[in-house]
């Protein structure tokens, strides 16, 4: 993992400062966003292959209990906020539209920097895409209904357009041409990041005029909505007996969610307002995701983790 990834939160900070100021040249970009993110999707899957499939059909516990509680915790938590805030209609539908999303890739980078179970972690994301696919649009139906108009049919067809598509053409391309793909496939993790920046840094630009007014109460409900995933996921994950790594790669993939994909929706059905949840989203998981993997990281190799992660009994 070369410095640059390991430095993706700094990235994130000092581009969504320069989008701040020089707001008219990145808002120039909106029309970029969805090909950018569908563009993400597809690198995801050229780093996907059949192994990944395996993996899940092998012991679909992990998966399983991590992906309900992407769907189930994340969501309640936004409207729960959003509701305690007092936040507007249109902030609120944008943090449950980030909370109905399925994990981000950044959670795979993160993972790995957390010396978690980095298999684990791309089975996750994997399969809440494809099922975000179907839940995303009616999660967002079912807890906004009633105070904002929600086309779920047009969400779904967007998000099989943005998510399904590109990544079922990344795995066909690594199946049919794994030796074309090898040759990059150490420069994806990069060039992935690199296209999320520059996401965040649009819609930053696209909401300069509202961060002062509102980006504070939206900071602070998307920095609670976060941590409390994060916990919720480490928590919940250990009452159902797995060791830390397990329990630490659930954590960071509930609590990482997909808020490129958040925004694209954000701004096709709501408005920009409503997509400033998912760009403070994006700078500030990864800030909190890279600190607890550095803490992480540095513990997996401390006796005593050692030794708590053998004495944890598994339910039987």
């Amino acid at each position: 993992m070369n410095k640059f990834n390991e430095l993706f939160p700094l990235w994130a900070v000092l581009l969504s400062i320069a989008a701040f100021i020089f707001n008219e040249f990145f808002a120039g970009l909106e029309q970029a966003i969805v090909p950018l993110l569908a563009l993400v999707m597809f690198m995801m899957g050229l780093t996907l292959s059949g192994a990944d499939f395996l993996r899940i059909s092998r012991d679909p516990r992990p998966v399983f209990v991590g992906v309900v509680l992407q769907f189930v915790l994340m969501p309640a938590l936004a409207l729960t906020l959003a509701s305690m805030l007092q936040m507007s209609n249109q902030l609120t539908a944008g943090m449950v539209l980030v909370g109905s999303c399925a994990g981000g890739t950044a959670s795979n980078v993160i993972c790995y920097l957390a010396k978690g179970d980095v298999a684990l972690s791309i089975s996750m994301t994997m399969t809440s895409t494809l099922i975000g696919v179907v839940a995303t649009p009616f999660l967002c139906s079912f807890y906004l209904s009633e105070t904002v108009s929600v086309d779920t049919f047009g969400m779904l067809l967007s998000i099989l357009q943005i998510v399904l598509v590109p990544v079922a053409l990344g795995v066909l391309l690594k199946h049919y041409a794994g030796n074309i793909v090898m040759r990059v496939e150490a420069l994806l993790p990069s060039l992935s990041i690199m296209i999320i920046l520059l996401i965040i840094a649009i819609i930053v630009a696209l909401n300069s005029g509202q961060l002062l007014e509102v980006g504070l109460l939206t900071l602070l409900a998307v920095m609670l909505h976060n941590l409390l995933g994060l916990s919720g996921g480490f928590y919940i994950s250990r009452l159902f007996g797995f060791d830390l790594k397990q329990s630490h790669t659930i954590a960071i993939e509930v609590g990482m969610q997909n808020s490129g994909l958040g925004v694209a929706l954000a701004l096709q059905f709501f408005s920009a307002t409503a997509a400033l949840p998912g760009a403070l989203f994006s700078v500030w998981h990864n800030i909190s995701g890279s600190i607890l993997a550095s803490h992480w990281g540095r513990k997996r190799t401390s006796l005593v983790y050692l030794i708590k992660d053998q004495e944890h009994i598994k339910p039987k």
